[in-house]
């Protein structure tokens, strides 16, 4: 924003001394030529303007405010190569003209990658003197731009972009694309007849399907949706909506949820996030816990920034700007947090980069600090505009668009591998759907998701009926305990651990809930002990709280909690030791209010195990935790 501002002061400052000074011509119809093309400059008629000093320089080729004036005005319809001729041509004549045309001519050529000149021609203009802070600042900036862009063009970094094809591009624009974890739904931007509405397009046997309008709940005839991000498990859409009859400002974020195949209608997420200015370009963390999002209301650092609001008990907390290791005196735009939460993609011309807005990543480090932003490098980016990136849950792959590449037509969505160093922390999905174990028909159930070190939720959401579908990315190096529950239901817990070594896979679990009835059990697959100990691991809180929760909630059930052995070692130390452990449970419930009259204990050793113990892994399974119903 601010960079235009500059542009839009730097051009009319020549034409103000075009008309205050002596003109540098002695040709009377050159002279009329100029000061009608000022006219049409006055009445906004840039074509006409153009046209005029064109009339002006053939008669006089040598009148060099007609071409410093045409030159501006070149530029600012973005026809670089020859504003460059005008501009050229004016210093050639009169090379202390003004100082202005320095810079201007310097961020034109920058525009066409002659990154040489440019810098040659920006180093001149910080000669003269008496140049104001902002454009010393922005000059010096310029010159970063070229010291940058000229080793990148010497270390070009892989990039093999592939166009989406037919089924997803039309002779229309297609931008924004943001895809689920799985990357089973793809919903991207499609612009018809300057109104931007929101499609998708399914992936079925590694082929996306012909795309399709995503809902009339969502996409308007009067007004345009887009600059969207989509929870990664695909039930949450969070989008910008731009001067509509609830907007509290020009532009502002909506979010609308999954109902079975369509959407709900779209909600205004109002006060803090939404304010009087320009609230844009939403993404939501995979947690769902907090939504980055482009805004430019006061407190930031000039232009447009990135910021955040996170999720509190109170409802969404106020916005905190980024900081000045992501936002600069000039534009950031087009955040992209990935689902590991801690490496956020976005685009600025602020920091050195290739010209115009580059494609950016920044890491979150220990400390909660980002760190300083990372160039993608070239020809991912180049001397003009890249944004809109976005990244698959597992960090290889990121979709963009373009109309700069070889397509179907106006801007196109295209994939490509991301380089290594580029790579966001490695992930896995978790993707499961819930039954009831005897009607094996869906269930709304509560699915939440722990990092058992930290005792500190990861996901909590709840499955989609009509498939009782869930999905949530975890990033590796954690342990994490799942537990799906329902009122009426035995809970289910399983636990993943992602330490020491990458996975192979995702996780595709099927789970069937038992409802509560006499004599069903449940494996407390989350309690933990030290081998050969019973004293509770901290890692066991989280399950233990779930077990609380569940008796509460079920206030005439009676449990059993048992321990089980494998069959190693000696009998009676197994036995003795399942009874303590399954004790040591029973203590921490007692200790946190469950009434001794819901519980008792019991240690079974070895002898119910529920795998063979002739493997490492049937052992495993049979050390274990287990709660059973004794009264309803």
């Amino acid at each position: 924003m601010r960079r235009c501002l500059l542009l839009l002061l730097t051009t009319w400052a020549v034409v103000a001394s075009g008309q205050n000074k002596p003109y540098n011509t002695t040709s009377n119809s050159a002279i009329t030529y100029y000061k009608k093309a000022n006219a049409s400059i006055d009445r906004r008629d840039y074509q006409g303007a153009a046209a005029l000093l064109e009339q002006a320089l053939e008669a006089d080729s040598n009148f060099t405010d007609a071409h410093a004036q045409l030159a501006d005005l070149l530029k600012m319809q973005m026809q670089y190569k020859p504003a460059i001729a005008h501009y050229r041509k004016a210093i050639l004549l009169n090379p202390d003209f003004t100082r202005a045309i320095y810079l201007k001519l310097g961020e034109t050529e920058i525009n066409t990658a002659d990154y040489t000149q440019a810098k040659l021609h920006l180093e001149k203009y910080l000669t003269y003197p008496g140049i104001t802070s902002e454009n010393r600042f922005y000059a010096r900036k310029l010159i970063a731009d070229c010291n940058f862009a000229t080793t990148a063009l010497q270390h070009p970094v892989p990039f093999k972009p592939v166009n989406l094809g037919p089924e997803i591009n039309t002779a229309n624009d297609e931008y924004l694309p943001v895809s689920t974890a799985d990357e089973a739904t793809l919903i991207f931007t499609r612009k018809v007849n300057n109104n931007e509405d929101f499609y998708k397009s399914q992936k079925l046997s590694n082929k996306w399907t012909n795309a399709v309008y995503l809902s009339q709940q969502i996409n308007t005839v009067e007004y345009n949706e887009g600059a969207q991000s989509i929870s990664q498990d695909g039930k949450y859409l969070f989008f910008t909506g731009c001067n509509r009859p609830d907007g509290q400002g020009r532009c502002d974020i909506y979010v609308t949820q999954k109902k079975g195949e369509d959407w709900s209608k779209p909600f205004n997420l109002s006060s803090p996030i939404n304010g009087p200015g320009w609230e844009s370009q939403p993404s939501i963390s995979a947690d769902g816990h907090t939504l980055y999002f482009v805004s430019n209301r006061p407190g930031g650092y000039g232009g447009y920034d990135i910021w955040k609001c996170q999720v509190t008990e109170k409802g969404w907390s106020q916005p905190e700007n980024l900081g000045p290791n992501i936002n600069t005196p000039y534009d950031e735009q087009s955040p992209y947090i990935h689902p590991d939460d801690s490496t956020l993609y976005f685009c600025s011309n602020g920091w050195p980069g290739m010209g115009n807005k580059d494609l950016f990543v920044s890491r979150l480090e220990a400390n909660g600090k980002w760190q300083k932003p990372e160039n993608l490098g070239y020809p991912i980016n180049t001397s003009g505009d890249e944004n809109g990136l976005t990244i698959t849950a597992n960090g290889s792959y990121a979709f963009f668009a373009s109309n700069t590449l070889n397509g179907m037509g106006g801007f196109d969505i295209y994939t490509f591998e991301l380089p290594e160093k580029m790579r966001p922390h490695v992930v896995i999905y978790v993707k499961g759907n819930v039954t009831d174990a005897v009607t094996l028909r869906p269930v709304d159930a509560n699915v939440e998701i722990t990092d058992l070190l930290l005792n500190k939720p990861v996901y909590q959401n709840s499955t989609t009926l009509p498939k009782g579908d869930f999905l949530a990315t975890l990033p590796v190096g954690r342990n994490y305990g799942l537990t799906i529950s329902k009122n009426g239901y035995l809970f289910y817990s399983e636990n993943f651990s992602l330490i020491g070594h990458e996975p192979k896979k995702d996780y595709e679990i099927n789970v069937n809930l038992q409802p509560i009835e006499v004599g069903k059990k449940a494996i407390l697959k989350n309690i933990f002990f030290d081998s050969n100990k019973y004293s509770l691991k901290p890692e066991s809180e989280s399950a233990l709280h779930k077990l609380i929760e569940f008796l509460g909630m079920n206030a005439t059930v009676r449990i059993e909690i048992s321990g089980h052995t494998d069959n190693a070692g000696n009998d009676k130390i197994n036995q003795t030791l399942s009874e303590n452990r399954a004790k040591a449970v029973y203590d921490y419930l007692i200790s946190h209010g469950i009434g001794a009259a819901k519980l008792v204990y019991k240690g079974y050793g070895k002898l119910q195990p529920v795998a063979t113990n002739a493997t490492a892994e049937g052992r495993s399974q049979n050390r274990r935790t287990e709660f059973k119903i004794i009264a309803k």
